[in-house]
């Protein structure tokens, strides 16, 4: 299947390697396209959040599953998808991209001392990228004003790191007006890119782990977490409504 509904979310169903194959076309092409990288934590937002869920309907062009809950949760529904593709692993690969061809990068989000951080990082290792624009996400303009001021620079690819449903909705005005550009929010993807945050280890991913590490280095997600087990009973109850059917 090309898209796999979860509590009212299409994610796109393809591979890591299909979502580069077509991220590839649309950048050629200038082509306004929006990415979404949803976790349960995002899917249960848009559930109580109209507004944001009309972003993720009708503006994004892409929503990629960035969380094994969603792959599992698909899983247990009959409708399976491909692989878990993480934001972060489709950042990483699109500043690489973004260094090969030369592009415009605009960076939005994060503290000032992490933006300045993942700034400096990308002059150094990344020399091949024109970076257009980076501010933390610390601003007291309105959404409206901000996108208009990324929108001057001319930007191929716009990464926002302001948590969600912020950077999705200043994505989506940039969408809506037609940037040419490439457009995903990233959430803590900075952090982790300029050293502030450590990424979990290798066998830790393979696990599907990575939440878990996550927690236990910085116990204050703790709270966030309790949305977990009610994605899970939301999963259950849409089975039980598949099998009324």
């Amino acid at each position: 299947m090309d898209k796999v509904n979860v509590l009212g979310v299409d994610f796109d169903n393809k591979s890591f390697q299909q979502f580069q194959n077509e991220f590839i076309g649309k950048i050629n092409a200038h082509q306004s396209t929006l990415v979404v990288t949803a976790n349960p934590e995002i899917v249960m937002a848009t559930n109580e959040n109209p507004e944001f869920m009309k972003i993720l309907k009708y503006d994004a062009d892409y929503i990629t599953a960035d969380g094994i809950g969603i792959v599992k949760a698909a899983k247990y529904l009959g409708n399976p998808i491909i692989e878990r593709v993480t934001g972060y692993d489709l950042f990483t690969w699109l500043i690489s991209f973004a260094n090969e061809r030369n592009l415009r990068v605009y960076l939005i989000g994060a503290e000032p001392s992490v933006i300045e951080a993942t700034k400096a990082k990308i002059i150094q290792e990344y020399s091949d990228i024109q970076l257009v624009g980076a501010r933390d996400g610390y601003f007291k303009e309105d959404l409206e004003l901000v996108a208009y001021q990324i929108e001057r620079t001319e930007p191929d690819l716009v990464f926002a790191a302001l948590g969600s449903p912020k950077q999705e909705q200043l994505l989506a005005l940039l969408r809506k007006n037609l940037l040419p550009a490439l457009m995903m929010g990233v959430g803590g993807s900075f952090d982790v890119f300029s050293g502030k945050v450590k990424r979990a280890p290798q066998s830790w991913q393979k696990l599907h782990l990575e939440w878990l590490y996550r927690l236990l280095k910085n116990p204050s997600r703790f709270k966030r977490m309790l949305v977990l087990p009610k994605f899970v009973q939301k999963i259950y109850q849409s089975k039980k409504e598949q099998k009324v059917l």
